[in-house]
């Protein structure tokens, strides 16, 4: 890693550059079929891979207030955007701009969240507000509820949160995702793109828990301008082996990345930029990185 010059209060960046593949001899990727012919690549796959990327917090975003447009506060503090940077966005102060705060005493529990809340020792006023973001329970235990969301995602609370929303005036709330992720960043990116005069890429990110791993990192909940899925399928791997089963999380890798800078707890680093990437894939929302049903072998 390296340090360029900065100017005064300006975030350093973080320097990656990956090293070359060392395959071993004779290996072959988990996700490939030898093809003896060493098959060239697709018409308009480019299998060019940036040798430098850059991630860079945006600094001094203030306390996010109901209303405010987000856009205006990212292009007022960020540096030069360049083409095809990736703004990374945290949920929780998209939420907020968004307004979707929920007062906890205006909330009436019904027999079921009091029934669930009991079983996992949460708030029952919690609970129902949990239950009226979701589709269904996926597992409970004390202190846990899993549920998918209306949007298909499966996750924690159904994404509702109480960490990082206390507000000045002492109500205490809770906090929804957008009501459409995908819409959110379409519209902060058309603000940021006619502000910047760049081609520009948006993601609302958010941190997830794994099942089979500890830990939680970043994910995209919403995305435009790029592609959430890159469906490598059909394409040679190092060795002229035709991959069968590959499809990167675009979306998610970038996310996660930028969490490294954005952080979990009161880093008050909300937007980070990621710079140097491409992609040929055509841009597609964060709703197609939700697995359907037909394709969950654990439902």
């Amino acid at each position: 890693m390296q340090r360029r010059g900065l100017r005064d209060g300006q975030t350093p960046p973080v320097n990656v550059t990956p090293r070359a593949p060392q395959p071993a001899p004779g290996s072959c990727g988990r996700n490939s079929t030898p093809d003896p012919s060493r098959a060239r690549p697709p018409s308009g796959y480019n299998p060019a891979m940036p040798h430098h990327l850059e991630f860079l917090a945006v600094p001094g975003i203030p306390m996010v207030q109901p209303g405010d447009d987000l856009a205006a506060l990212i292009a007022a503090r960020a540096p030069a955007l360049q083409d095809r940077d990736v703004i990374v966005i945290a949920q929780k102060i998209v939420s907020k701009a968004e307004n979707r705060g929920v007062d906890l005493a205006t909330v009436t529990p019904s027999p079921r969240a009091i029934e669930l809340a009991a079983e996992v020792g949460k708030d029952a006023r919690l609970v129902e507000v949990i239950l009226a973001e979701s589709t269904r329970v996926v597992r409970s235990r004390p202190n846990l509820l899993i549920m998918q969301h209306r949007l298909g995602f499966v996750m924690a609370n159904a994404g509702v949160d109480h960490s990082n929303v206390a507000p000045a005036d002492g109500i205490d709330r809770a906090l929804l995702l957008p009501l459409d992720p995908d819409k959110s960043a379409t519209a902060i990116r058309a603000r940021l793109e006619a502000s910047a005069g760049v081609r520009l890429a948006v993601i609302i990110s958010d941190s997830f828990g794994r099942p089979w791993r500890r830990g939680t990192v970043g994910v995209a909940i919403g995305s435009a301008g790029l592609p959430s899925l890159i469906d490598m399928r059909g394409q040679p791997d190092l060795f002229g082996r035709i991959l069968e089963v590959t499809v990167i999380g675009f979306a998610d890798e970038i996310a996660a990345a930028a969490g490294l800078l954005q952080g979990q707890a009161g880093e008050a680093q909300p937007v980070a930029i990621v710079r140097g990437l491409t992609w040929t894939a055509r841009d597609a929302p964060v709703n197609e990185l939700v697995r359907p049903p037909e394709e969950d072998l654990f439902r």
